[in-house]
């Protein structure tokens, strides 16, 4: 009987009935090959791992924030803002340190601006800080009385010589061209397609997007006397649920919200419409939170390798979206909690940030500054734990028979470290439960020929589920899986 190709493709969709589709795909991300000629049209890659940089501190240093001005990324970590430098030592090597810049209070997320010059820091509710480096650091929180005139400010933004921020009034407000620390409290403007609460603000193609929790309404500089933004009369029927949610990416941008009556999803700008990109497994992952725990959300978005990730990192789980493939997958990382024990939460990174051709990350465990790279195989040195599991395969009801089984993984990929890497593969009659794990080699050093069959895996009733496991710090890349499965006729 000859093998047949099964789809491994298909990325994260876990059903609110299992039975009806338990795919998982943590830990690896969907990759199709641009070209006709390669082995298998749709591949797994292995999510990049995390090297330490450097470190700022123990948990309390947890990160709060990042940003990149003129090339230099700056890490919020606890209540320190730093900057980081990168030099090169006399045999060539590159060395990185950090510049301690000022101390910001408080253990909440923040969000950044610069000005080219100036970068801004504000502290939800009000608090707002200026970091000028241009003659010498000067570090200073913003004391002008029109700050908080119009309300307390909430996120910031930068666009045309301006600072803009939220506030708590349903009012956004701008500070003097180029200077964050002079604000007048006739410098104001409201959202006024819907009286909704304003949640957010983004700038896209130098517009001004001001997100309420019904409406998103887009605002531009006219460069007229007074107040310059204005709107175009050009506004979204989705509200933003999570301020920290708004991110670009693959030229439109992205955020958490929906509309009035609504539960949340995930959209992006197409057009002149907001698309909805999150399937409903993601949707339903993100009803199960608390509207309290939506806002915590937030995004980030790197590329690596060709591919580009949009990420959403709730209090319990991430979400990444690859904007190249259009397939979804999660994040999950592995901590040694305060009792010594091993934990699985949401991916531990806090922020992101591109600089010095590198993928830089803050830490929501403690004041690590972490590199995201696609040969580092660990995360700080713990394991990544990568799961896939199929869709359910199944023939109009009838019984399955799998005579064999052969998942090809890019082998050889052993080293002096793990000198035998393995997968482990279980299998499923119903979605829900999964039997022992059966490990197989994917190759010692050289290996290259190394192939990872299972034979003989049984009779499935109705339909049958196969999940892989790999956990060793070695390149994992899962090309295609093919089977031997025979049909039976019902009730057999």
């Amino acid at each position: 009987m000859p093998k047949i190709n099964l789809p491994i493709g298909n990325g994260f969709y876990e059903s609110d009935s299992l039975p009806i589709s338990a795919q998982q795909c943590v830990n690896w991300y969907v990759n199709a090959p641009q070209t006709q000629g390669a082995l298998s049209q749709e591949t797994l890659f292995g999510c990049p791992g995390i090297s330490q940089l450097l470190t700022t501190g123990i948990i309390e240093s947890a990160n709060r924030g990042a940003h990149v001005k003129a090339g230099k990324p700056y890490f919020l970590n606890g209540t320190t803002l730093y900057r980081v430098d990168s030099s090169f030592d006399t045999d060539g090597n590159e060395v990185f340190n950090t510049v301690e810049l000022g101390e910001i209070p408080g253990d909440e997320r923040v969000s950044m601006a610069d000005n080219g010059t100036q970068l801004m820091i504000l502290v939800p509710g009000g608090n707002g800080y200026i970091i000028d480096e241009s003659a010498g650091t000067v570090f200073q929180q913003i004391t002008d009385a029109g700050f908080t005139a119009n309300g307390a400010p909430q996120i910031v933004s930068f666009v045309d010589s301006f600072f803009v921020c939220t506030t708590d009034t349903k009012k956004f407000i701008k500070s003097d061209a180029n200077d964050g620390l002079s604000w007048s409290a006739l410098d104001f403007g409201s959202a006024e397609s819907d009286p909704d609460n304003l949640v957010s603000l983004h700038v896209h193609n130098n517009k001004l997007y001001l997100a309420g929790s019904e409406t998103i309404e887009e605002h531009q500089n006219v460069g007229a006397g007074g107040f310059p933004f204005q709107r175009t009369g050009f506004f979204i029927d989705k509200g933003c649920f999570a301020p920290f949610s708004m991110i670009s990416a693959n030229n439109t941008f992205m955020w958490i919200g929906g509309g009035t009556n609504e539960s949340p999803a995930i959209w992006a700008l197409s057009g002149n419409a907001a698309q909805k990109i999150s399937t409903t497994a993601i949707d339903s992952a993100l009803q199960d939170y608390t509207q309290q725990e939506i806002q915590q959300a937030f995004a980030y978005s790197y590329a690596q390798n060709g591919a580009y990730f949009v990420g959403f990192s709730l209090p319990t789980a991430t979400f990444e979206y690859n904007t190249v493939t259009g397939r979804w997958n999660e994040r999950k990382s592995q901590i040694i909690n305060s009792k010594g024990l091993t934990e699985t939460i949401r991916w531990r990174v806090n922020s992101i940030v591109t600089a010095y051709n590198k993928v830089l990350c803050g830490d929501s465990q403690d004041g690590r500054i972490g590199s995201v790279e696609v040969d580092t195989y660990t995360e700080y040195g713990s394991e990544i734990i990568r799961t896939m599991a199929t869709q359910p395969f199944a023939d109009l009801g009838n019984a399955l028979a799998v005579s064999e089984l052969e998942a090809t993984f890019e082998s050889g990929v052993g080293d002096f470290t793990t000198e035998n890497p393995q997968v482990r593969l279980s299998t499923s009659v119903d979605g829900k439960t999964f039997n022992n794990e059966i490990n197989r080699s994917i190759g010692k050093i050289g290996e290259y020929f190394k192939r990872a069959v299972w034979y003989k895996l049984g009779r499935f009733p109705r339909f049958a589920v196969f999940k892989f496991v790999m956990s060793d710090p070695v390149k994992p890349v899962f090309i295609k899986l093919e089977a031997n499965i025979r049909s039976g006729r019902r009730g057999n």
